[in-house]
């Protein structure tokens, strides 16, 4: 992937964000995500003075998911943060266990973990992870589809709208062809 040149300029942070996803020997779905941000420049925390390069943030969670989405458990890990304060905050996304991935999924997930309950930078990820079960249970979802229902990515997307090649070369059944603008032929 490229962007185009920039203006001179000064790297101040990197955040790297990572997320995998699993199929377990009992049927159920590990996805894993990390979150590192990186400073590139001395900076100082309740924990003390960081060198220039040091992780700020270094976090994972692993959210195990049942195949109808159902989240059966979540775990987090705080290698690195700027406050001893961050420690507790952990045990409380256990809260999430019993959601469905689905619409309201990140409403309801905030509900139980947001502001002082949570950690900002997990919830953050909440979103991502969410995607990930599906995209991870892709191959799953296509041998078990209705082909008598839309698919679910009709019209999430500019690539996925109904009038598209996506749609049309997928799925004919669901392609709506374009109304024509303003009488063109």
């Amino acid at each position: 992937m490229s962007l185009p040149p920039p203006a001179p300029r000064e790297k101040l942070h990197r955040r790297e964000i990572a997320i995998e996803g699993f199929v377990r020997e009992d049927g159920n779905y590990d996805i894993d995500a990390w979150l590192s941000d990186i400073k590139s420049h001395e900076f100082n925390t309740d924990r003390g003075a960081f060198a220039a390069g040091s992780v700020l943030h270094g976090m994972g969670a692993r959210m195990t998911v049942t195949p109808m989405r159902e989240i059966v458990d979540f775990v987090v890990s705080m290698e690195d943060t700027p406050s001893a304060a961050c420690d507790t905050a952990p045990a409380n996304f256990k809260a999430l266990i019993g959601l469905t991935i689905g619409p309201g999924f990140v409403r309801e997930a905030y509900a139980r973990v947001g502001g002082t309950l949570g950690c900002t930078h997990i919830r953050e990820m909440l979103q991502q992870m969410a995607t990930v079960v599906y995209q991870t249970q892709f191959k799953l979802r296509r041998q078990t589809r209705d082909p008598q229902k839309p698919p679910p990515l009709l019209n999430s997307c500019h690539g996925w709208r109904a009038d598209g090649d996506l749609v049309r070369n997928n799925y004919p059944a669901f392609y709506q062809a374009a109304a024509r603008k303003g009488g063109e032929d």
